[in-house]
């Protein structure tokens, strides 16, 4: 069974052309997640559309789109396995799909692949990535140089762009020594799951290789359950079975739990995962409970289960650290759109924007402005319009961060930093 291997989940990053759909198309490819004959069709694809060099993004975007028509996929597609790791890859084309999936999705992040066009150096979106990936968490990063083939896989040209990323990073707070920087061309596979014999001067790892070289991230198993609700179904003789991700603590059979904030209480039956039961559901696990005591109108979506000695934490009201990503005008007080917390989604109202702060390295640029715009950084205060949990980032960075959307986008992006019990 292959998912005994730790399982990771890795965010691609970077300018919208850099490259990002290629490079997780050619991974899938040459480690063997995807089949000789599916490649061929997407080659065919890729044609007719006239963007012959495509073939590869094409897996990705073939995968997002049935995933929009809510289509079952084939697992292979998203998940592909290393020696030591096997990988889930969210493929994130711009801001508004970044930003949902990376903080509301299930899919936090463990590591990020940065993609850079060694042609065209460090871009404006190249620098919005970089800092929300640190906002939002991500202690591990490869980056990958792509589109060498394009500067003759010249050395001295993949030391510029290393070097200005490097700056880059640095200013964000990444801790440089720990950042892999691989020279690759995704298209051509140079150096994404096969060594190539074209950079001699380059003596590092493959991207394949370099996964591997991270480090599997803490479980936070110590920690009290935390488990947001996904969904919840009625099963005709079974019961109530809610659906979800654990991310803090562990589960087992017969504990007695609650749901937040519908203070709803019941006992578990049993735990399963691919129609497997176990023993018990650990972080990362994606679980469905067989629940006693409690009924689907008592429970749902957004709502988080705990033990009913910890139970988790309902904010009256929370102080964040926020990035404006993308807002047509300025958000000031009292703007009200919905947050997207874990699996809740809730209308908030910011109350008060107590200090601009300056995107690039954190310092406060502005005591109480009057409002803020695209790419600021802020600290606010939020006022939920309704009972909801939220935990703090020292404490549970999982339940911490959130999503702003507005207009059908993803206006901003945060994580709660205090909180005011309800």
């Amino acid at each position: 069974m292959a998912e005994k291997k730790p399982h990771m989940n890795l965010v691609t990053i970077g300018h919208v052309d850099a490259g990002k759909s290629t490079l997780v198309g050619r991974m899938l490819f040459d480690s063997g997640a995807i089949r000789e004959d599916q490649m061929r069709k997407l080659k065919e694809l890729a044609k007719e559309k006239g963007k012959d060099t495509f073939e590869f993004a094409f897996a990705m975007d073939r995968l997002k789109e049935e995933q929009e028509r809510g289509i079952t996929i084939d697992i292979m597609h998203e998940k592909f396995h290393t020696q030591k790791y096997y990988f889930t890859v969210i493929d994130c084309p711009g801001h508004r799909d970044f930003v949902k999936n990376m903080i509301t999705g299930t899919s936090q992040a463990d590591a990020a692949i940065l993609v850079v066009s060694t042609k065209d150096g460090i871009q404006e979106q190249t620098k919005e990535h970089t800092y929300l990936a640190k906002v939002l968490g991500v202690q591990q990063m490869i980056v990958a140089l792509n589109k060498i083939d394009a500067v003759n896989y010249d050395e001295k040209r993949f030391n510029e762009v290393k070097a200005e990323v490097e700056k880059l990073l640095k200013g964000v707070g990444f801790k440089i020594d720990t950042v892999q920087f691989v020279p690759v061309s995704a298209y051509l596979g140079d150096n994404a799951v096969k060594k190539s014999d074209k950079l001699p001067w380059y003596k590092g790892p493959t991207i394949m290789e370099a996964l591997d070289k991270l480090n599997y991230p803490e479980q936070p198993i110590d920690k009290p359950l935390r488990m947001p609700i996904q969904d919840v179904y009625s099963i005709t003789g079974v019961g109530t079975v809610p659906v979800g991700r654990i991310e803090t603590g562990v589960l087992k059979p017969n504990d007695k739990v609650v749901f937040m904030p519908s203070k709803a209480q019941g006992e578990v039956k049993s735990i399963e995962m691919h129609h497997e039961q176990l023993p018990e559901g650990k972080p990362g696990d994606n679980v469905g409970i067989n629940i006693r005591g409690v009924s689907k109108t008592d429970i749902k979506r957004g709502d988080v289960l705990s033990l009913v000695n910890t139970p988790a934490t309902v904010a009256k009201e929370f102080t964040a650290q926020i990035i404006v990503l993308n807002h047509p005008s300025v958000i000031s007080k009292g703007y009200t759109p919905v947050f997207h917390i874990h699996t809740a989604q809730v209308a908030c109202t910011i109350t008060e924007i107590v200090k601009k702060l300056d995107p690039k390295t954190g310092a406060v640029a502005q005591e109480h402005p009057d409002f803020i715009k695209t790419g600021d950084a802020a600290i606010v205060k939020v006022k939920p319009s309704k009972p909801v949990v939220i935990e703090i980032q020292k404490e549970f960075p999982q339940l911490a961060r959130f999503a702003i959307r507005d207009m059908g986008m993803t206006v901003a992006a945060g994580i709660c930093i205090e909180l005011e019990k309800a």
